[in-house]
């Protein structure tokens, strides 16, 4: 049997699942999610799992993964489970309300929802489904372009749980919201778990969406976020993904700003055996802002694919996309940006930009940025560069005495930096800075040699380097 037959009979498998379960499994459905359920399984049946010859997918076959003996449970198994036990985010000084998802199911204790004193509500889906419909109702399914694609009907045909976050109007709030999702199970597990994120008028929330695995079994994880960003409000938002060699994550993003909203989304892609970031992002209200970075450190047969698609839908937006990539071993990458300014999208700005050092040969990186501009009224640009480390800034760093293979180390971190850089939270911008570093300098030196002490201060070495010659 080959990959394509097997991937057909996961699709059937996963179908037949639903249509076995469908009264019995979704009592906590209203009328509004049967109904998209009804429509999602019937679009997942007709194309099933992406493919190789759809355009968006051409560059990452999905037909090996989806070979593997996966499953899915209907019904939570993690009920009493200490996720402390499994998992401990290691920021320091990172003071952030924790909302903990095991293999698509939320647990410790936000399986019930959670009111804080300022209106804010935190906790389960599948809850929320229960306790308020009427907002369910209004948000569930209703992002833009979140019907177009197959991988996202069959989450939306079988998630059952999954994030519920609700800011208030006029709530600032002050301490991060932290979403873990952690895979652990003695089971290839495929996961589809569902996150609704909603921000009222004149709020503020920032949202740090961490991706684990804890052990090197393969998995699946299809996971779905919407998020609406009120008028004038603000969200900054992180995806840390940092998983195993067996896993894949299709980590399908959807953004949707009102007038004057403005958003900061910023993925770090650390480990994964296959990460496809898809970020869609719907600038509906008139002097909406969004800035998409992204960077990306794979190595040995990773693959990573990022897929920007910004729909400038009214005048008067921004949007800024950056995205860096370093690539070593046979890894391999994709960056596949697309901005579509709509024809009553005057005075627009739209800027996007791709940028990969590959470290050898065998690296590989297919970017394709991408402008579909239909009003004369605009200022865009986008770029892409793919290339090797700087040979004159080598030579610059050698002649300061610095060896080779700290000053290759030094010049990707510079690289990456500048993505790193836009981190707002002190803490985690600076663990991400020393995670980034580790990860570059296990590769090619060991650590008592390295210049990158990472969290060591009392180590550090400072050279007379203009940082501007790197």
């Amino acid at each position: 049997m080959n990959k394509r037959d097997e991937q057909i009979l996961l699709e059937k498998k996963l179908v037949d699942l639903y249509e076995e379960n469908k009264e019995t499994a979704f009592t906590n459905d209203i009328k509004t999610v049967s109904a998209c359920r009804t429509k999602a399984i019937k679009h997942f049946k007709e194309k099933g799992f992406p493919v190789v010859s759809e355009e968006l997918w051409r560059s990452t076959d999905l037909s090996k993964v989806l070979s593997q003996d996966y499953h899915q449970f209907l019904k939570s198994k993690e009920e009493g489970v200490d996720l402390s036990k499994l998992f401990v985010c290691d920021v320091h000084d990172f003071d952030t309300d924790i909302l903990s998802l095991l293999n698509g199911w939320v647990v410790n204790g936000f399986q019930e929802l959670k009111t804080l004193p300022n209106g804010v509500i935190i906790g389960s889906l599948s809850e929320a489904m229960k306790i308020y419909p009427e907002l369910i109702e209004k948000y569930y399914n209703q992002s833009e372009h979140i019907n177009d694609h197959s991988i996202t009907s069959l989450n939306t045909a079988l998630a059952q749980d999954g994030a519920f976050i609700f800011i208030p109007d006029g709530i600032q709030v002050e301490k991060p919201i932290q979403m873990i999702s952690i895979i652990n199970h003695d089971e290839n597990l495929i996961v589809q778990n569902r996150n609704i994120v909603i921000i009222g008028k004149n709020s503020s929330l920032t949202l740090v969406h961490c991706d684990d695995s804890t052990n090197k079994l393969p998995s699946f994880n299809n996971s779905v976020t919407e998020i609406f960003v009120g008028e004038n409000a603000n969200l900054d938002h992180y995806k840390l993904q940092n998983l195993n060699n067996n896993s894949t994550l299709i980590n399908s993003t959807f953004v949707k700003l009102d007038a004057y909203a403005n958003v900061s989304s910023n993925a770090i892609s650390l480990n994964g055996g296959l990460i496809r970031n898809n970020i869609f992002v719907a600038l509906n209200g008139k002097g909406a802002n969004a800035n998409v970075y992204g960077v990306y450190l794979m190595d040995k047969k990773q693959h990573i694919d990022n897929y920007v698609f910004v729909d400038h839908k009214v005048s008067d937006c921004t949007s800024t996309e950056l995205f860096k990539g370093i690539l070593d071993d046979e890894a391999s990458g994709v960056f596949n940006g697309h901005i579509l300014v709509q024809r009553d999208a005057q005075r627009t700005n739209a800027f996007q930009n791709n940028k990969n050092i590959l470290l050898k040969d065998t690296a590989t990186i297919d970017t394709k940025p991408f402008l579909e501009i239909y009003a004369d009224d605009v200022k865009c640009s986008h770029g892409a560069t793919i290339g090797q480390l700087d040979t004159e800034a080598m030579f610059y760093m050698r002649s300061r005495g610095i060896r080779e293979d700290n000053a290759r180390m030094l010049l990707m971190y510079a690289f990456a930096a500048e993505v790193i850089d836009k981190i707002s939270i002190e803490a985690l911008r600076n663990r991400i800075d020393d995670m980034v570093k580790k990860r570059l300098r296990g590769e090619l030196s060991i650590c008592e040699t390295c210049v990158l002490h990472c969290g060591s201060p009392e180590k550090e070495i400072h050279f007379d380097i203009d940082l501007s010659k790197i």
